[in-house]
């Protein structure tokens, strides 16, 4: 059936924000704080990993690689999993399996043994998000107030990244087992008042059995494409190995839209891709996590290696956009109402590329408050616009039976979007290296890679600039409905 968008109703009387309410927000809250928190910490770390450990350098990046391979590249199968076997039941498992994850990796004197505890938290994790996030959507009707919650939760993420970088500093100064056995307290906290406070989700019934060749496919390729992206650098863009990965991928891919066409019970429905809201949204997702993985990288390594700042003073260095985005928190919901998503990211973006290109004017003897504080603000103003404004247009209009699918798809695309990028970025500073590392020479080899991920900003804004012109005209979307579940989005009383 064909239908247009509605504005988004005003909420209704039937759903408080009671203190229950809260409290599953506040859970769901700490699996995403956990999730950043965790990919925060462990790179400030890593130094005293590898002494700790004997690890070369090729094995400590797996320590950060593996939480990405294992989180990039089962997304997509953990959306569909929390909508066939319950949002509830997948998420509070999952959970289980970060704590007991985040314990081991704490204990073990092994680099395998890490890698693999670490691995094993990137799986978790690539349950416990879009099984997270579609609670949320599924448990707060859409307008107001799913705009709120989406705001207060995707605001956890950025506070935790923010946090997790202050906290690596001071807990790996007393010893780096401290930042993998921090989460696991938390997790178990949050899976204590799981049990109590999260509504029970109902399976998906009237699914044509699952869709095993799909989840198949689709695993091997996004595990595979983020294997070969974090590989590319070393092995060589241009190398064999390289190409014929990046091959196989294709292959994979194309085999998996293959199957996804002629399944009945699809991994992805590939008919939510024909809304250009919806595309604008997931190509967004790759754009400004892409960018700012990018900038993060480079900036950290400008200010050590560079500037000689500690791990502590350039956490502090970025602490002022992380406070910018949760302070906004409980704003941005009623600002998404009034002006709606399109415009916020397409202002969030034109924030993000002033923010980078001012950075391009730092040196070897930069003066904080005028030099780098000002991007630091730009860039928390766009985080704080752009991250729940893409996760409330992305997860609008699709009905609560494919939450779980589309926000699988929208963290697979935020994931993909920080590895190819990320090494992309890599690769032109390498490619700009000086054989005589003076530091000038040094930044000068930087400045390609900034002006790389201000172009990743900036085609991330033309893209969202589409959709302000095609909005007068955007043609009816077309979605799923059944009487069923017309009569399940109208119901708008919390499920328990």
């Amino acid at each position: 059936m064909t239908s247009p968008l509605p504005h988004p109703a005003a909420p209704s009387p039937a759903l408080r924000w009671t203190p229950r309410l809260w409290g599953t927000l506040l859970v769901l809250c700490a699996a995403m704080f956990l999730d950043a928190l965790d990919v925060s910490m462990v790179g400030v770390a890593l130094p005293s990993i590898g002494s700790d450990l004997h690890l070369s350098t090729s094995t400590l990046q797996w320590i950060v690689s593996g939480y990405i391979l294992g989180y990039g590249g089962l997304l997509l199968l953990g959306g569909r999993t929390a909508d066939l076997l319950g949002r509830r039941r997948v998420f509070l498992v999952a959970l289980a399996v970060f704590a007991l994850a985040s314990l081991l990796g704490g204990l073990v004197d092994s680099g395998p043994l890490l890698i693999a505890s670490r691995f094993v938290k990137g799986l978790s994790a690539a349950f416990t998000a879009p099984a997270g996030l579609s609670i949320i959507t599924t448990t707060f009707p859409e307008g107001p107030l799913r705009n709120r919650a989406l705001s207060i939760y995707t605001t956890c993420a950025a506070t935790g990244f923010s946090m997790g970088l202050v906290l690596s500093g001071l807990l790996t100064e007393a010893d780096w087992r401290f930042t993998m056995l921090l989460p696991a307290p938390i997790a178990l906290a949050a899976l204590a008042a799981g049990l109590r406070l999260l509504p029970r989700s109902a399976r998906e019934e009237n699914h044509h059995g699952y869709d095993v060749p799909g989840a198949v496919l689709g695993t091997a390729s996004m595990l595979l494409l983020v294997f070969t992206v974090v590989q590319a650098p070393e092995a060589g863009w241009a190398s064999a190995r390289t190409l014929l990965s990046f091959l196989a991928v294709a292959v994979l891919l194309t085999a998996f839209v293959l199957v996804e066409r002629r399944s009945p019970s699809p991994l992805i429905r590939l008919g939510v891709l024909r809304s250009g809201s919806q595309v604008r949204a997931q190509l967004g997702a790759v754009a400004f996590f892409g960018s700012y993985v990018g900038f993060q990288f480079l900036t950290t390594l400008y200010m050590q290696s560079l500037l000689g700042w500690s791990a502590l003073h350039t956490a502090l260095a970025f602490l002022p956009a992380g406070a910018l985005v949760a302070v906004s928190s409980t704003k941005v919901g009623a600002i998404v109402d009034r002006f709606g998503t399109p415009r916020l990211i397409a202002t969030g973006f034109a924030l993000m590329v002033l923010g980078y290109a001012l950075f391009l004017r730092v040196d070897l003897d930069p003066v904080y408050a005028a030099v780098i504080l000002p991007s630091m603000l730009l860039i928390g103003a766009a985080c704080a616009l752009v991250f729940p404004s893409l996760n409330i247009q992305a997860t609008n209009g699709v009905e609560d039976h494919e939450q779980g699918m589309v926000s699988g798809l929208l963290n697979t695309s935020v994931q993909v979007g920080g590895a190819v990028f990320l090494a992309v970025v890599t690769a032109v500073v390498t490619a700009g290296a000086p054989a005589h590392a003076t530091p000038q020479a040094v930044l000068n080899s930087y400045r390609p890679g900034f002006v790389v991920v201000t172009g990743i900003a900036a085609a991330g804004l033309l893209l969202t600039l589409t959709g302000l012109r095609s909005r007068r005209a955007q043609p009816p979307i077309v979605v799923a409905t059944s009487a069923a579940a017309r009569a399940e989005t109208e119901r708008v009383a919390v499920r328990d």
